[in-house]
């Protein structure tokens, strides 16, 4: 097949996004597939070609690894030649409508909420993981927990809270702690904070104004960090994170050796079987498709508690998934192959 891998974009996970998208890329032509890799702001602005050769195109050797820190959107912005509006870059939709699929490799904001989604289906280009509904929903760690709460599915308490620097002395007060503050919509644990009092509940709603002022304010629980990937509608087996310092935050995420993952997770057969079916049960609810991967804390009675589900989880050298995959005996092509037919079926299917 002919692919775009769309990766890049303009979130604060475009880093993460662009070791995505080189890895994937290079799994597809080792496949035997025609793969062009393009980073969805910048677009062919800096390249010379044509349209037909850039899916022979190196890979670029900066992206295969993740900066420590996340970039600041508004140098990426101010570092773009071209000047036309959008989030979509120069010649962009020009490869994308050549393909026979474009590989969403975005992570974040303006990628994996449904927009891209959206626009691609007006347009009648296919394009791998959930629809623009599933993952827009799915992307708003809110609504999320409003539709699952019903479904037998255990989730922290939370509230969702819209304020301003003006509205933080009030929030802190009313707020109980421990709890954890996370932006409404954004991924990769940008933002995120665990806090244990009252200062450090104020230091982080003032971080939260970074990232829009949009927070869920969420019941700390603790206990082990539990992660379940969905292949094709199958739940995959589940993996256990042990961060080496602090909490599973950005940096750990992405660095090399941050972290010890265990796949399978080392977890009683029932709490396994629990994770698995509240997994699936959030998966369908939202009407997922192709493949997600759904977090959750493990308690000390053995009870998981879901926190969000990620629709297009990450597939760099660090990341989660295709770990799960080979614990399941599917190595890494044979997974990107999985992602491409399941997503097929899918948009032959409406989803």
């Amino acid at each position: 097949m002919k692919v775009v891998v769309l990766a890049g974009g303009l979130s604060p996970e475009r880093n993460v996004s662009r070791s995505t998208g080189a890895k994937v890329c290079q799994a597809l032509r080792d496949l035997g597939h025609s793969a062009a890799l393009v980073d969805m702001y910048f677009g062919l602005e800096d390249y010379e070609g044509t349209l037909e050769s850039a899916f022979q195109a190196p890979i670029p050797e900066d992206w295969k690894q993740v900066s420590r820190q996340a970039p600041n959107l508004e140098q990426v912005k101010k570092s773009r030649k071209w000047q036309g509006k959008g989030a979509f870059g120069k010649g962009v939709l020009d490869l994308c409508a050549m393909a026979d699929l474009v590989f969403l490799a975005l992570h974040g904001q303006c990628g994996e909420d449904g927009r891209v989604q959206a626009a691609f289906d007006l347009l009648g280009i296919p394009y791998t993981g959930s629809g623009y509904l599933g993952s827009a929903i799915a992307m708003d760690k809110d609504l999320t927990k409003r539709l699952i709460a019903g479904l037998g599915v255990n989730t922290p308490a939370w509230q969702m809270a819209a304020y301003t620097a003006a509205d933080v002395d009030s929030l802190t007060s009313r707020t109980p702690v421990p709890c954890v503050v996370k932006p409404v919509d954004s991924g990769s644990s940008i933002g995120v904070s665990i806090a244990k009092d009252k200062k450090a509940l104020r230091a982080a709603l003032l971080d939260g104004l970074n990232y829009g002022g949009r927070c869920v304010l969420e019941q700390y629980v603790a206990g082990r960090e539990i992660q379940v990937g969905v292949l094709a509608g199958e739940a995959l087996p589940s993996i256990e994170i042990i961060p080496k310092e602090g909490f599973y935050d950005y940096e750990n995420k992405y660095q090399p050796g941050a972290a010890e993952e265990i796949c399978p997770a080392r977890i009683p057969a029932e709490a396994e079987r629990k994770v698995r079916e509240a997994t699936l049960k959030v998966y369908d609810a939202l009407n997922l498709s192709a493949y997600s991967r759904a977090d959750f804390i493990l308690d000390q009675e053995g009870t998981p508690w879901f926190l969000e589900i990620n629709t297009l989880p990450g597939m760099t050298p660090t990341s989660l998934m295709p770990q799960e995959a080979a614990a399941a005996g599917v190595d890494y092509l044979a997974l990107c192959q999985k992602i491409m037919e399941a997503s097929l079926e899918a948009r032959r299917q409406g989803k």
